[in-house]
């Protein structure tokens, strides 16, 4: 009796090591897992706020509306926030409780909104900006002028100052012109803020995303921007030009100022924020279609009989010769551009591809936009549209320059079907455009973190600065 007893004991015991102890590995597994997936922090994702709570096994996630549990030590709850959008991909979290009894159940719950679990996604929008006010003028044109990428100057710390002082008043006066100040920002804080609505839509496994803005002379500063983005608990941000068209002048000193803030502030430590960029988008079919639109509405304010003979006059931003001539692919990018909407138009109306804002007596890409108009006012030509197609928004080279310098000319001089295109600004068409864009780069940011243009360097190039901006945003060496 003795032995049989023993050995339904020692059987009772291995049945019980063989039911129990894969679950025992499996749940210290899991456990370990979830310590080590989870961080205690409230942050916004998936449709609400999350808090995690900390207990003594592991951090438990839970919806910050919901109170935390009664659970004793022993207890592990990994709560998901479930959405209403079933659309989206589920994630199954398996929350393992162990009762007083000792059995272990297994619970499964879902969501139907994916969760950033590092923090959401930051969009950045970065452009040159302008001053807010007419007060801001001054510090503007400062940066501006200090900046050797878009303006490169002999004995710069010395001249840039001189130059924006004496320029100064006549810039403040411009801007008194169309209103106090420039608008860009406004502009840009729509467009950010439409785009990532329709980005967490398109894009939800990157989700949520948060619209910052970043400009290069005017306030809310790269510096700032980061900040806020600190503050905000990012882990991954898109670096998103919005010069459509790449300059080493432009989107190349944006980046170039980003990257020397990020290795300046990695002396703290390492950045969290994973980066990769939107360099350029110039021939992107949303962007197209919005310029097209643009100019189909504005060719219809003219008269049936000389719409055909309208003169499209696309105006860009000009550029030093002496950067063109390094190897800067701006030009040929401008004209990629001009050339995919005039195909998108059928080629119906006469056009050309002009230059605008030079700055200084060096040569500079043309023809010049006011010269142009001058010379076709000469022929005999009377309507003229003008589209600016580097720019998407309204700012002071738009309002100013070509509404009240060259239009307002034109119009003294007896030219009265000289127009402008409305600018794009918060065009639902535009909007939509760069949330698609957005949400193709997010796709393959990982192993893509810039264009392969953006690998390549110009020919002439010899900032050192650039070479190694191009190398840490695209995660390679570039010779």
């Amino acid at each position: 009796m003795f032995w049989l007893f023993t050995a339904n004991v020692v059987a009772s015991a291995i049945l019980y090591l063989v039911s129990n102890v894969p679950w025992m590995y499996r749940i210290r597994r899991q456990r370990q897992q979830a310590q080590d997936s989870v961080t205690s922090m409230t942050v916004d994702g998936g449709g609400g706020r999350w808090r995690y709570i900390h207990f003594e096994y592991m951090h438990v996630r839970l919806p910050a509306k919901a109170k935390p549990s009664q659970s004793s030590s022993s207890e592990i709850a990994a709560l998901d926030h479930c959405t209403a959008n079933n659309n989206m991909n589920c994630r199954m979290i398996s929350a393992l409780r162990r009762c007083q009894s000792g059995r272990v159940t297994r619970r499964t719950f879902c969501s139907s909104d994916r969760v950033q679990k590092n923090g959401p996604t930051g969009i950045v929008f970065m452009n040159m900006g302008g001053p807010r006010t007419v007060s801001e003028t001054g510090d503007f044109l400062s940066r501006l002028f200090h900046d050797g990428d878009l303006i490169p100057l002999p004995f710069q710390s010395t001249l840039a100052p001189f130059i924006a002082k004496r320029r100064t008043p006549k810039i403040e006066k411009q801007y008194a012109d169309i209103g106090g100040g420039s608008p860009i920002l406004k502009w840009t804080q729509e467009q950010a803020s439409g785009m990532v609505k329709i980005l967490d839509e398109l894009s939800p496994e990157t989700a949520p995303h948060r619209p910052y803005v970043a400009f290069r002379y005017a306030h809310p500063l790269t510096e700032t921007c980061l900040d806020e983005m600190k503050r905000d608990g990012v882990s991954r941000a898109v670096a998103f030009s919005q010069y459509p068209q790449y300059s080493c002048s432009t989107t190349g000193s944006s980046l170039n100022e980003l990257y020397r803030h990020l290795i300046k502030n990695s002396k703290d430590g390492p950045s969290p924020i994973k980066w990769s960029v939107i360099d350029r988008w110039p021939t992107h079919p949303g962007l197209i279609e919005a310029f097209a639109v643009h100019v189909e509405r504005a060719l219809e304010s003219y008269d049936p009989l000389v719409r055909s003979k309208v003169i499209l006059l696309f105006s860009a931003h000009s550029l030093p010769m002496s950067v063109v001539n390094r190897g800067d692919t701006y030009p040929s990018e401008v004209a990629a551009t001009v050339h995919a909407v005039m195909k998108r138009l059928n080629y119906q109306n006469p056009y050309r591809l002009v230059w605008q804002s030079q700055v200084g007596p060096s040569a500079w890409l043309g023809p010049q936009t006011s010269d142009a108009l001058k010379g076709y006012a000469k022929k005999g030509v009377n309507d003229m549209l003008l589209i600016p197609i580097a720019f998407t928004s309204d700012h002071i080279e738009t309002l100013f320059e070509l509404d009240l310098e060259y239009i307002q000319d034109a119009k003294e001089a007896g030219l009265t079907g000289v127009k402008r295109v409305e600018s794009l600004n918060a065009d639902p068409i535009f909007v939509r455009a760069l949330a698609d864009i957005a949400a193709t780069h997010l796709k393959t940011a990982d192993s893509n973190p810039t264009s392969t243009q953006m690998t390549l360097r110009c020919p002439g190039c010899i900032n050192n600065t650039c070479l190694k901006s191009k190398e840490y945003f695209s995660q390679r060496e570039i010779s």
